[in-house]
């Protein structure tokens, strides 16, 4: 082969990986997942609160630690608030209400 040919044995160099990664924006999945964890806590909506936990799990399942920046959101507070509103969400369902009044019964 000639020298200027990149097939070249002569060419090969050791492959290097860099010390860290930093990501010089912010996780657009995290902050999705943040905000609509926060629709669900406002609006209380127990259909939607399942696809943001299980895109809340991805995003803890698919972090790179090395990538993030000092200070940023973490996928575990994703993930906790995912939790929390999937049980607000659901405890309406837990409470004892009237079926006439809607109100909740604090005795029989």
């Amino acid at each position: 082969m000639s020298a200027s040919s990149p097939q070249d044995a002569a060419r090969e160099t050791k492959l290097s990986l860099p010390n860290t990664w930093h990501a010089e924006s912010a996780d657009a999945m995290g902050s999705m997942g943040m905000f609509l964890a926060g629709l669900v806590l406002v609006s209380r909506n127990r259909y939607l609160a399942w696809p943001v936990a299980l895109l809340a799990l991805s995003s803890v399942m698919n972090q790179h630690p090395l990538r993030t920046k000092e200070g940023g959101s973490t996928p575990w507070a994703t993930l906790m608030t995912a939790v929390l509103a999937l049980i607000v969400s659901h405890a309406a369902m837990f409470t004892f209400t009237n079926p006439v009044t809607g109100a909740i019964k604090f005795s029989s």
